[in-house]
């Protein structure tokens, strides 16, 4: 069993910073890939930004100079620190985690239950 629990979300004002935090638990063997993504009211789920057990970090465009992606593999957990929020960056954020549960067993996406992060004056 797998479990993703997110925390960090809230109401935040416009230009303000949240930063949410993911931590993977439960039974498994590795973590190959940890990414946010969020889905706001009426649409569908987007990536925000992932990163690989290597360091290896991708952005969307829309966050690119205002979010930064980070993760702690010892503690199997990634960040998501979000500056110069805005508006348009209300949604719920969920964390993934692409992991194998055993050595020889193939990649699974797992998910956590999603943060709310409201932008608002």
């Amino acid at each position: 069993q797998v479990h993703l629990e997110e925390s960090g979300g809230g109401l935040v004002q416009p230009g303000g910073s949240l930063r949410l935090s993911c931590a993977a638990s439960g039974s498994f063997v590795t973590i190959r890939t940890m990414a946010w993504y969020r889905q706001a009211l009426g649409k569908e789920r987007e990536l925000v930004a992932r990163i690989t057990n290597g360091g290896s970090t991708d952005y969307a465009d829309p966050v690119k100079a205002r979010f930064t992606i980070s993760n702690d593999n010892a503690k199997n957990t990634v960040y998501l620190q979000m500056n110069s929020l805005e508006p348009e960056d209300t949604a719920v954020y969920y964390c993934s985690a692409d992991i194998k549960t055993e050595v020889f067993s193939r990649w699974y996406t797992y998910w956590g239950q999603g943060t709310q992060v409201t932008v608002s004056s």
